[in-house]
């Protein structure tokens, strides 16, 4: 995970290094997690190069916490991205609705290799918007679940842990 210091001596980052200084971004909150989950996830998707330095611009404006930005980002990486650049294809098809509209056959007919091309970039491309976007929100609410899961069962478990000592204390003053 970045440190704050280490982004901040960034040079593409160093015209606004002092915004990055904000303890704010960089605290573990109910709120700021999720949203540099939703926000790495965004980047991650959206843009196929420069994604940290994406969610780390995000993450000032929307006060997301900057690692979790920085790391989530991570989910797509040289090698998985072939998966996410299929699986982009398949949700930009399905969305357009490309193989119902148009049969394979007609489009090696009536288009060149190029325009094939084209077309399946600009499908893929639609793929990755959409699965920016939806992963972006799914991301938000599974974090801010997980966070609110985590904080339950810490608050459960110094519960049981005070009544434990309460129970001690009570037990222990009976027989003296």
């Amino acid at each position: 995970m970045p440190e704050r210091e280490e982004m901040a001596r960034n040079k593409y980052l160093k015209p606004i290094a002092h915004r990055f200084l904000s303890p704010e971004l960089w605290r573990f909150t109910r709120t700021s997690v999720p949203r540099g989950v939703g926000l790495g996830l965004f980047a991650a998707f959206i843009v196929p190069l420069g994604q940290i330095f994406l969610a780390a611009f995000l993450a000032l404006p929307l006060r997301a916490n900057v690692p979790i930005a920085a790391l989530v980002t991570f989910v797509t990486n040289p090698l998985t991205f072939p998966f996410w650049a299929v699986v982009a294809n398949k949700v930009g098809r399905f969305v357009l609705n490309v193989d119902a509209a148009v049969s394979v056959g007609e489009l090696t007919a009536n288009q060149g290799l190029i325009a094939q091309l084209f077309e399946t970039a600009g499908v893929t491309a639609l793929g990755f918007v959409v699965l920016a976007l939806v992963s972006a929100l799914l991301g938000r609410i599974v974090a801010s679940w997980v966070w609110r899961f985590l904080v339950a069962r810490r608050r459960s478990q110094r519960l049981q842990v005070m009544m434990r000592k309460r129970a001690e204390l009570h037990s222990g003053g009976d027989e003296a």
